[in-house]
């Protein structure tokens, strides 16, 4: 079917042909989709939907409106979240119209929770900076020591500190801790771990310093992105583990800082002395590699949604189509549901008409029939045995009045020769051979002691 063209509202007004309902949705959609392309919305989601395609549908209001948005699976797989219904969420999307039932609607390429975007542009911004400055570079990195004095710079009531004294008292008890007193939370927590570390290196004391706290949200852990806190971390002379937050969180400290441990506990056991330098070196390598790798993730995530959006494809009408097919979901699954009654129902019915027929007089029928044919097959073999056993006593009879035991039993014998050769003529022998004669019982030794020709008569 041909599209219809897009027209300016000026020409509109003066166009005068009547539009089908689809060809007045399909106009409605190309003018929604190009004068709102790429836009970003801010509210609540409601009435979360995620059918078995993979695709997501939800409600996002305010406190006076809402609109129905759609997330299509390739676009959901890339969250790093999993919202949930009264998340207060920032989405990336292009207005559109759902054709067949004439609704209004967002397609969502990218969504977070609402808040982050600001402190997230504002990380990478640092980050690229710091980074241009070399603060990240491997050749400042100094190398952990074997310490004996530990001191950590955290909050002295938060579980980072007792979770560092707990893994050190199990693995290593001789190892004594200076604990740095600060905030890690708030406007004032970043002076205050300036200055903690600072102390810590005109003081001496330490052999390495612990600078973290537990987990929280990016607001929460913000002081550690802080650029003096980096430049702080930088200078110190005494080396510097970064511990903060859970394992899959970041921070401007972890790159700056000689060795990055995903949690506090995590940092108490590297630095245990009973671990090998050996093991140590590749944790660090692990985490250096990990860090490259997400900086390389996430690069490429950009560019394959730059690339993403740039592709002009079928992608739009296999969207409407996956939509579509999310909704004869339903409707299959109903279908499927009514025939299998029905399915169910006929069963029952031929199971009650089965039940009235019984097989007994068709088995007692054949079993009468076996046993005739039976008794047939016994006398067939009776009376076929009779005619051999009288064939055979006649070729008995007969082979035995062939046979030269008979000939020998009328007074005839046989002579052979020592080799068992048959004398048929007087002339087959010469005087002196031995002859055995076979009579009808028994036979004879002799020798011919004299040989007389054959005459005619």
């Amino acid at each position: 079917m041909d599209f219809p063209r897009l027209i300016t509202p000026a020409e509109t007004v003066q166009n005068t042909a009547i539009f089908s309902v689809t060809q007045l949705n399909q106009r409605a959609r190309q003018l929604l989709e190009i004068s709102f392309a790429n836009i970003r919305v801010e509210g609540e989601i409601s009435g979360l939907s995620r059918p078995s395609s993979g695709h997501w549908y939800f409600t996002l209001k305010d406190e006076q409106s809402q609109v129905r948005c759609a997330m299509f699976r390739s676009r959901t797989a890339m969250l790093r979240f999993l919202p949930k219904d009264g998340d207060r969420v920032e989405l990336r999307a292009k207005v559109s119209l759902y054709e067949n039932r004439g609704d209004y609607q967002l397609i969502v390429d990218d969504m977070k929770p609402a808040g982050e975007g600001a402190l997230l542009l504002a990380f990478q911004q640092l980050k690229d900076r710091l980074a241009m400055a070399g603060l990240f570079a491997e050749e400042h990195k100094k190398p952990l020591p074997k310490a004996r004095r530990i001191g950590v710079i955290t909050s002295p009531t938060g579980a980072a500190i007792h979770d560092i004294l707990t893994v050190l008292k199990r693995r290593s008890p001789s190892i004594e801790v200076d604990l740095y007193p600060t905030l890690v939370q708030g406007r004032d927590a970043a002076p205050q771990i300036v200055a903690a570390i600072e102390r810590a290196n005109r003081d001496q004391r330490v052999d390495v310093l612990i600078v973290g706290r537990g987990g929280g949200s990016l607001e929460d852990l913000w002081c550690f992105n802080d650029e003096r806190v980096a430049w702080a971390i930088f200078h110190s002379r005494i080396p510097v583990v970064s511990a903060v937050g859970h394992e899959v969180d970041f921070s401007i400290a972890d790159f700056v800082a000689d060795a990055r441990a995903p949690t506090p506990s995590a940092a108490a056991e590297l630095l245990s002395p009973d671990q090998q330098r050996q093991s140590q070196l590749l944790e660090q390598m692990r985490l250096r590699l990990i860090q490259a790798n997400i900086r390389s993730f996430r690069q490429r995530q950009l560019t394959l949604a730059n690339l993403q959006q740039r592709l002009q494809g079928p992608q739009r009408r296999i969207e409407q189509i996956s939509q579509n097919l999310d909704g004869l979901e339903g409707r299959l699954r109903r279908a499927f549901e009514h025939s299998q009654l029905k399915r169910q129902r006929l069963l029952d019915r031929l199971s009650q008409t089965l039940s009235h027929q019984h097989p007994e007089r068709r088995i007692a029928e054949q079993s009468k029939w076996l046993a005739a044919v039976q008794q047939q097959l016994t006398r067939a073999m009776q009376k076929r045995m009779e005619q051999r056993h009288y064939q055979l006593a006649a070729q008995a009879k007969l082979l035995d009045s062939l046979s030269p035991l008979n000939v020998l039993g009328r007074g005839y014998a046989i002579a052979r020769t020592p080799d068992g050769k048959v004398v048929h003529d007087s002339s087959e022998v010469q005087q002196g051979d031995a002859v055995h004669i076979l009579l009808r019982k028994g036979r004879l030794e002799t020798q011919v002691t004299d040989i007389h020709a054959a005459t005619d008569d």
